[in-house]
């Protein structure tokens, strides 16, 4: 499937937000793994779709992408140093055309230091030396829910293999008791030279991690600092969450590297089809069987719904397929606060018997229809 969110979802680049959502709407129900059991190829046509429309759906998002494309969706991407980033490189190029003696670089020192406060790797304005706090990754957790669990909320406890600080060596990757040596790698200095020419700029020594010191690796992580462990996470899954919402947990992604702070974990939900109900939007859609007196002489009826069971009335001389609108009785949504309708379909049922009564009184009926039932039934 194509890269482009766009062309995932099938529409211009100019789409407006409802169109980007009908898209979305249309290929989710054609590609839900529901829908296609033991299908892989549309198991992963559907998380393409769910990702295109996380990028697309809310402005904010799509904003980012037009602009950076799917870089600027990533976690830790500054939009506005990126900005700063490309103003630098307009001015660079001018001045490199105009014969100047060379661009300066702002409030950086030097070309690496852009690149490095851009994606995180380094401290802008003074130059980096040694490898700085750094953030852990954002961890991304898939997870199926009943429809019913995802109108109502409900909280839960997962249990995760996930990459955890090593208590040994306290996410050093080092034996503390063996001694420290020079790096063979770059020599002590902690930095390797990434680049040659008249921008030459160097980026941290992966083997001593910028400390120019290196030891025996800790015995109990193997030297990467960190080791999997087994995690209880409590979680909330808020009401009103819909197929491919993203529920973030802040602070249970992967830890952080000297002393940097942990990454987030992101549920992606997937929304199981219910045999009753039925959502389009923020409404819910639910049919309701009555029967033939019912729907003739009115009354009322009780339905099931999210909150609990509902008396509905029924107005006199209704029609099978005829909907009924319960107000504020649909989904939360989870941006607005405002919830949906319930949209109730009544569907007559007739007796399923051969008793002469009835189909005595079934025929008396007959009488009272004005017209044929029929009429204007034609191709």
């Amino acid at each position: 499937m194509a890269n482009d969110f766009y062309e995932i979802l099938g529409v211009p680049r100019d789409a407006s937000q409802d169109a980007i959502k009908k898209a979305y709407r249309k290929l989710a129900r054609k590609w839900h793994p529901d829908l296609n059991p033991g299908n892989t190829e549309a198991e992963q046509k559907f998380k393409d779709i769910s990702r295109a429309y996380d990028a697309l759906g809310r402005e904010e998002n799509r904003k980012l992408y037009d602009e950076f494309g799917e870089e600027g969706l990533q976690a830790g991407f500054d939009a506005e140093k990126a900005r700063e980033y490309k103003q630098w490189g307009a001015g660079f190029q001018q001045q490199a055309g105009g014969g100047g003696g060379g661009a300066g670089f702002g409030q950086y020192q030097s070309y690496e230091d852009i690149f490095g406060d851009l994606f995180g790797f380094g401290g802008g304005g003074g130059g980096f030396q040694e490898a700085g706090p750094s953030r852990g990754r954002d961890v991304e957790h898939e997870m199926t829910i009943g429809l019913l669990e995802a109108l109502r909320g409900f909280e839960t406890e997962l249990v995760m293999q996930k990459p955890r600080e090593c208590g040994t060596c306290r996410g050093s990757g080092l034996d503390s008791g063996a001694g420290m040596t020079t790096c063979p790698a770059c020599g002590g200095s902690g930095r390797l030279n990434v680049a040659e020419g008249p921008m030459q700029f160097t980026r941290p020594c992966p083997q001593c991690g910028g400390h120019g010191k290196t030891g025996r690796p800790c015995p109990q992580c193997g030297g990467s600092g960190r080791i999997m462990a087994e995690e209880r996470i409590r979680v909330t899954i808020p009401p009103g969450v819909r197929e491919g919402s993203r529920v973030r947990v802040a602070g249970k992604g992967e830890p952080g590297r000297n002393g940097g702070a942990a990454g987030d974990l992101y549920l992606v939900v997937h929304v199981k089809t219910h045999p009753l109900l039925r959502r389009d939007g923020d409404n819910l859609y639910m049919d309701v069987p009555v029967t033939v007196h019912e729907v003739m002489a009115g009354g009322g009826v009780t339905v099931p719904s999210v909150d609990g069971p509902l008396k509905v009335k029924i107005p006199p001389r209704s029609q099978s397929g005829q909907t009924l609108r319960l107000k504020g009785k649909g989904a939360l949504n989870t941006r607005s606060r405002k919830r949906g309708d319930l949209m109730v379909r009544l569907i007559v049922k007739v007796p399923r018997t051969d008793d002469p009564r009835a189909l005595e009184a079934a025929s008396e009926m007959d009488d009272h229809y004005q017209g044929d039932v029929r009429e204007g039934l034609r191709l």
